[in-house]
């Protein structure tokens, strides 16, 4: 059982507010669980004052074990030890105030108690734990104890491998153990909701879940284009199968690493958004304006953060405008330049590390890097569509709902006007709009060819009416 909180909004009457149910299930487990860690909490502190040993094994039985597991929905993967520090990290999110209270309780004179760590956030009043917290929890001030014990916040260690907690960074010159205890959003979400969150956008996460209610027969491409994507769709359906191999396994890295080149409209985004969709994986699109930052240090920060939590749930990763960032690197005029040149560095490598699918995508090939060419699987030109491709994009894009007047000839429009996929959508758009203003069902040529002039005036192109 875990703890779920259904939430649902009931309409009494219409004279009434607007009601909140809150129904609390398999809350026991949680409590329980919560409880033993206050109790060992206080015994620590207690047996620190009094200079006595202690060891938290002691606490471990079946049933206080079963309870944590449903509570936390954690097996035996996961060691006793490391269940508690999980606990302690989420305690703050369930129960407010309750570090405080065991505080207030084991000193109820005041004062403060630097052994037990534990932080301030910005907006949240009360103590949030810190790895410190966390050692002390575990081994007081036993040295020995608390070093072999943090060896569980290692890039190796559980919490790292099982996705479930990490460490915030600090400043640089402050013990490591002094951050934050920060658990997976995905998992605090699941165990308390139910179901994972999806992430949020911030300077902090710069990506986005992107998605489409389009299919494959929208997508028009050029026929070499749509061969070399259908060696992505390869590569994700029979990867593992070579990675499993027990030789040639190990001679390779894992993780694919795609680039899409061509002008704006001619697919791109479409072609990855529907890869994921294929193969029910979850598509992030990196925001690069989001990802450098001002401060050093931080850019580093947010891309490991994407990276992560990606490679934890099997994300495709895609960049987008990649040449703001892969571009070509500068020579180092100033130390702004040197740490930019770093931040590249380490993008570059946290690229080739990166064990899912990733793709880039660029308008221009020699925008890019050659450091970064070397590091792809596949570089895949998107072109302008074709007379034919044109062709079937306008037949394509008529609405349902709608029909072409008889004097609309899209064989013409296609030998006419060089446009990609993305511009004819626009145009059908605005040409439906239109019909609809009109109180009509037919598409009028006038109002194409006035769509048609709106997308050269957007690109700054010459319009000839043919």
């Amino acid at each position: 059982m875990t703890l779920c909180l259904i939430l649902s909004f009931m309409q009494i009457e219409s004279k009434e507010e607007r009601k909140l149910n809150v129904v609390a299930h398999a809350e026991d487990d949680l409590t329980k669980a919560i409880n033993a860690l206050g109790k060992i909490l206080l015994d620590r502190i207690y047996a620190h004052f009094q200079d006595l040993r202690m060891d938290v094994l002691r606490f471990r039985n079946q049933s206080l074990e079963a309870s944590i597991n449903n509570a936390l929905q954690l097996g035996s993967e996961v060691t006793f030890e490391e269940k508690l520090v999980l606990l302690l990290a989420i305690t703050p999110y369930v129960r407010p105030g309750y570090i405080e209270e065991l505080m207030a309780e084991a000193m109820p004179s005041g004062g403060e108690f630097i052994p037990f760590g534990g932080t301030k956030g910005q907006q949240y009043r009360g103590i949030l734990p810190t790895g410190e917290t966390a050692l002390f929890l575990l081994a007081g001030m036993d040295i020995s104890k608390r070093l072999t014990y943090q060896k569980m916040f290692d890039n190796e260690g559980s919490f790292a491998l099982h996705g479930l907690l990490q460490l915030d960074s600090v400043q640089q010159g402050e013990p490591n153990m002094s951050g934050r205890l920060i658990p997976d959003e995905d998992w605090l979400e699941q165990i308390l909701m139910g179901h994972e969150a999806v992430p949020v956008f911030s300077a902090e996460f710069p990506a986005r879940k992107i998605t489409t209610q389009m299919v494959w027969e929208d997508l028009v491409l050029h026929p070499q284009t749509s061969e070399q994507v259908n060696d992505i769709q390869i590569w994700m359906t029979y990867h593992q199968q070579i990675f499993n191999d027990a030789t040639f396994g190990r001679k390779i890295k894992p993780g694919y690493r795609v680039l899409f080149y061509g002008s704006a409209g001619t697919g791109k985004t479409l072609t990855a958004t529907l890869l994921g969709k294929k193969f029910e994986t979850p598509i992030y699109r990196i925001d690069l304006s989001q990802v450098v930052s001002k401060y050093i240090g931080e850019t580093e920060k947010h891309i490991e953060w994407v990276f992560s939590r990606a490679e934890r749930k099997n994300w495709i990763l895609f960049f987008d405008e990649a040449d703001a960032l892969f571009g070509k690197r500068i020579n180092v005029q100033s130390s702004n330049d040197k740490f930019a040149n770093q931040e590249v560095s380490y993008l570059l490598q946290r690229i080739e590390d990166y064990n899912g699918l990733l793709i880039l995508a660029s308008n221009f090939k020699n925008n890019i890097d050659d450091a970064f060419l070397r590091r792809f699987h596949n570089v895949i030109h998107f072109p302008m569509p074709s007379v034919n491709e044109r062709l079937k994009l306008w037949k394509i894009n008529v609405p349902d709902s709608l029909s072409l007047e008889n004097e609309v000839d899209v064989k013409t429009l296609a030998e006419n006007y060089e446009m990609s996929g993305a511009e004819i959508v626009n145009v059908m758009y605005y040409a439906a709009l239109k019909t609809y203003a009109r109180k009509s069902k037919c598409i009028r040529h006038s109002d194409i060819i006035e769509g048609i002039k709106k997308e050269f005036k957007k690109q700054e192109k010459a319009f000839h009416h043919k």
